[in-house]
């Protein structure tokens, strides 16, 4: 009977495990909107002049990629693209910051009989033991604004971070297409 429980224990410690580290590759997506914004008026967008992905002179690869990407969900939505006179404008915000996490992870337990796990538990030769481990990642975060261009107030906050890996960045399209589709689950015109 002992020998069940260390096994369900070691069992239920490994799938916990396994949840929370998938859980941690998964975005995060927030957005907000102004009380007393009237999206029901909203039937045109632009974007500004000088986004804040630009670099001084030229248009970057980002801001084409999130152009494209933003443009297939406002049209998605039935909206117009308007460059002179647009009800709305919008702008992009992306940041990357290195981080570092620790966290203890289950192991089995050391020495020879440590690859044999729950059975050498019942006699005192180790079981589930735990370990720091160390990881560097880079976090991505991307923020699209909408903003009445009237009365140069933000509409809408939409933003998504989550860890990006060297896949993501080699393949910026995709990573791009992915990420504002994320950020506008939550946009208020479906």
């Amino acid at each position: 009977m002992k020998r069940t429980n260390s096994f369900k224990a070691t069992a239920t410690v490994f799938l916990t495990s396994l949840i929370l580290a998938s859980c941690s590759s998964t975005p995060n997506t927030y957005s907000s909107a102004a009380p007393n914004a009237d999206f029901s008026r909203v039937k045109t967008y632009g974007f500004f002049d000088q986004i804040s992905t630009d670099k001084v002179g030229y248009q970057s690869l980002e801001t084409n990629f999130l152009k494209v990407a933003v443009a297939r969900e406002m049209d998605l939505r039935g909206l117009r693209y308007e460059p002179n006179n647009p009800d709305v404008q919008i702008n992009f915000y992306i940041h990357t910051e290195d981080k570092i996490r620790s966290r203890s992870v289950p192991t089995m337990g050391g020495g020879y009989y440590g690859f044999r796990g729950g059975f050498y538990d019942d006699f005192g030769y180790g079981g589930v033991a735990y370990e720091t481990r160390i990881d560097q990642y880079t976090e991505g975060t991307l923020t699209v604004d909408m903003i009445d261009p009237v009365n140069r107030k933000l509409l809408w906050e939409g933003t998504v971070a989550g860890r990006l890996t060297k896949k993501d960045v080699q393949n910026m399209g995709a990573t791009v297409n992915e990420a504002v589709r994320d950020v506008f689950v939550n946009f208020p015109i479906h």
